[in-house]
């Protein structure tokens, strides 16, 4: 499988509490809720699409517990997304949980980085990210993730938690895909492709 990283950030890089105040108020965080003025017929159903190629979600403690409470009672016959989110395998990357309740669950014991890549060795199309930065970027700085795909929203936060913040070695990636809404969101798609290149400038003359 593929292993996608599907990430809401703002234009400063946060990825915490987009979609309400309360949503994950740790460390103090109190400006949850940026991305919702940008939701638009063109985000949902491009995000939409994307839930469509995964074969399997992966998922921090954090990400899963919260997703696990919130995702079953969601009732709403039209909603695009949680027939398939409940549906679709989960695994959770995790050393403190030991039983799981949304079904089906497993959970991944062990090295995250090993055994993600044992995940990624079997036949399927996506496995996705969906929150979950802290493992996101952990998988990215050591190599595992092939696509990143952002949802970028036109606003400053200014605190929160970061999502490509890592020790690691600097990653390289190649822009496949982008598009903007009509509300200002960019809907970007980078390919990974190993450790970044640098180089040294020597002038406009080697440009042209």
């Amino acid at each position: 499988m593929k292993l996608v990283l599907t990430e809401f950030v703002t234009l400063d890089g946060v990825c915490q509490g987009p979609g309400s105040p309360t949503e994950d108020p740790s460390d103090g965080f109190t400006r949850g809720g940026w991305l919702i003025p940008f939701l638009d017929e063109t985000f949902v159903r491009r995000t939409s699409e994307w839930l469509g190629l995964a074969d399997g979600l992966l998922l921090g403690r954090r990400t899963y517990e919260a997703f696990a409470r919130d995702w079953p009672e969601i009732t709403d016959p039209d909603d695009p997304f949680t027939v398939r989110m409940n549906a679709l395998p989960k695994y959770v990357a995790t050393s403190t949980l030991t039983e799981a309740s949304w079904n089906p669950t497993t959970i991944l014991e062990g090295d995250p980085v090993e055994s993600v890549a044992k995940l990624k060795a079997e036949p399927g199309r996506e496995l996705q990210i969906h929150g979950s930065g802290r493992l996101g970027n952990a998988l990215l700085a050591a190599g595992l993730v092939d696509t990143l795909r952002l949802a970028v929203a036109p606003t400053v936060v200014g605190s929160g938690r970061r999502l490509l913040d890592h020790p690691g070695m600097p990653v390289g990636l190649r822009l496949s895909k982008h598009e903007v809404t009509g509300t200002g969101l960019l809907l970007l798609e980078y390919d990974a492709t190993g450790t970044a290149e640098v180089g040294e400038y020597e002038g406009v003359g080697a440009f042209v």
